[in-house]
């Protein structure tokens, strides 16, 4: 989903030589930070250029949301529109947390794409009492559970979640063939980096997500 606001009269002028640390003679086309977005830190590319004038835009692109910026403004002006459109792209993921029926039809697409299909669950649903791991699974039944806590979080942390709760079908511990199964997902280290980042910053001390249950 791709946001975009037009920018006010007002924001027209330019206050001359104010630069970005680090950058010379200029503002730089292009720049790659992290930003607490009160979920935990989200990394954002702001992409300035010359031919933008009027209009700020913003999307996600895996685990970065990209700003558009036109190159006219400044260092403050920057700040507030990354904040702002940040804040769009964020609260519009949150309005768009998947149902169970959407989690447990991703877990199966995920299963296939990762897991040669052999781990496909019964169910799986949010629940809101699991409040010291992000999944759980019970290979029994072949039921998985992801916390509420995770609702509006990044898809590709929701599809770790639900790769490595899978992967616990199959495996319960957490040894060399269960992460062997796990790294199959391209993107499990960052959706780690992601959740450990989260965890601290809420002082949740969870470390990662839970074993299987018995």
């Amino acid at each position: 989903m791709r946001a975009s606001r037009r920018l006010p009269t007002h924001r027209a002028r330019f206050h001359g030589a104010e630069t970005l640390a680090g950058y010379r003679g200029g503002m730089p086309s292009r720049k790659t930070a992290s930003l607490d977005a009160g979920d935990g830190a989200v990394r954002v590319d702001v992409r300035r250029s010359a031919k933008r004038t009027r209009t700020v835009s913003a999307y996600r692109e895996g685990d970065t949301i990209v700003v558009m910026i036109p190159a006219r403004l400044t260092r403050a002006e920057e700040r507030e529109w990354v904040d702002t459109m940040v804040a769009r792209v964020t609260n519009a993921e949150r309005r768009r947390r998947p149902t169970d029926e959407a989690l447990l039809t991703r877990a199966r697409l995920l299963s296939d794409r990762y897991l040669d299909a052999r781990c496909t669950p019964a169910s799986v649903r949010w629940v809101d009492n699991q409040l010291n791991r992000w999944g759980s699974c019970t290979p029994a039944d072949r039921t998985i559970r992801l916390s509420s806590r995770m609702q509006g979080m990044p898809a590709y942390v929701i599809d770790y979640v639900l790769v490595h709760e899978l992967a616990h079908l199959l495996i319960p511990g957490h040894g060399k063939a269960f992460w062997r199964l796990v790294e199959r997902y391209e993107l499990t280290e960052r959706a780690r980096g992601y959740l450990e980042g989260t965890s601290a910053a809420a002082s949740l001390g969870i470390v990662d997500v839970g074993d299987a249950d018995d």
